[in-house]
């Protein structure tokens, strides 16, 4: 049984991130599982743009796509009022966008394509490609690996959170009838969060998160629903679909705990962190990613990771208070009246 110093489960932006900044003389083992259906935008907000900066990172061509957008068409299905904000997002491509964080992932560190199949005390198991399974051991293991993450919940008691599951669709666009475009997409008789569609190389996605019972049946009512506003989607070529969480307070967030001579630390949205408005979460992966590196290694690890993720876990608690001016029909109704911020479009297209 190979033993390491360091097991990151989830080579997503929180766990690539954290194995590129951990101390080179570790012997880490990075497990890649590799999630094509997977919901996912692949918008980078400026919070998430900020830490790049900080990286001192600059995105390749490759990642990014058509068009660059910046403005937003926020729609309510329910009252039929739209408008236009500005948004400065980087229209790029998830997977390409998560296999060029991982090519940044030093020497050292052994990544390998699998998934985690369960743990036993400081020992876990993954399956490879083809089935075989490998068992490992370490000191330290970080969970990176989602909402859903097997790591937290072979360790922990359930979070304390909302819990949605995110459909997204692909559909080929029509370049000759419709204007590329973003939108923010808001429906009471469907959903108490969002949805929203990209326009991304010829192809037009949209997506939303659902209450988790009945989140397939929604999803279909939405849709039909937005033919009221001259968005008529048929024929998905391609569907993805998970989890995503909405945390509320502090007990949606878990950072880690320490056992019988290991530890094991959770970042990223396993750790319970996205946004509860926007449900951004690239920004919450990087810094969270980077707390950890700085407390791996101490005695004191868990301690000094709770300490610099606390005002993280703040911030997202404080954007629930953004939230009503979203999610509540009547503000958010009196927000879009008011044409507070929005912008003027002029197009023959909507």
């Amino acid at each position: 049984m190979d033993k390491y110093d360091v097991i990151i489960v989830g080579a997503g932006p929180a766990g690539s991130t954290l194995a590129r900044l951990l101390d080179k003389t570790l012997n880490i083992l990075l497990i890649n599982y590799v999630n094509e259906g997977k919901p996912c935008g692949g918008l980078l907000a400026p919070d998430a743009q900020k830490v790049l900066a900080q990286f001192d990172l600059t995105l390749p061509k490759e990642v990014l796509v058509d068009p660059q957008i910046f403005s937003v068409r926020t729609m309510d299905l329910e009252t039929g009022l739209q408008r236009w904000y500005q948004r400065m997002y980087i229209n790029m491509d998830r997977s390409k966008f998560d296999k060029w964080l991982l090519g940044l992932v030093p020497e050292n560190v052994k990544v390998v394509k699998g998934r985690c199949t369960g743990t036993k005390d400081n020992i876990l198991s993954y399956a490879d490609e083809k089935g075989k399974i490998t068992r490992v051991i370490s000191k330290t293991i970080v969970g990176a690996d989602g909402a859903n993450s097997i790591v937290r919940r072979s360790y922990f008691k359930p979070l304390k959170t909302r819990k949605y599951m995110a459909i997204q669709q692909w559909f080929e666009e029509d370049k000759e009838d419709v204007t590329p475009f973003y939108s923010c997409i808001f429906d009471v008789k469907t959903s108490d969060c969002c949805s929203w569609t990209i326009s991304k190389d010829g192809y037009l996605i949209y997506g939303g998160a659902f209450p988790v019972k009945n989140s397939r049946r929604n999803f279909e009512i939405q849709k039909s629903r937005l033919k009221k506003f001259g968005i008529e989607l048929t024929n998905p070529i391609k569907i993805e679909a998970c989890q995503v969480l909405r945390p509320t307070g502090k007990n949606s967030f878990r950072c880690g705990g320490n056992f019988k001579g290991w530890d094991v630390y959770l970042i990223g949205e396993a750790a319970g962190l996205i946004s509860p408005s926007s449900l951004e979460g690239f920004s919450s992966a990087f810094n969270s990613a980077v707390a950890l590196s700085k407390a791996i290694g101490y005695e004191d690890g868990l301690s000094r990771y709770k300490r610099d993720t606390r005002k993280l876990r703040c911030w997202l608690i404080l954007k629930n208070l953004k939230c009503p001016f979203m999610y509540n029909q009547f503000l958010r109704k009196w927000i879009m009246k008011s044409g507070i911020d929005s912008i003027e479009i002029n197009s023959s297209s909507f």
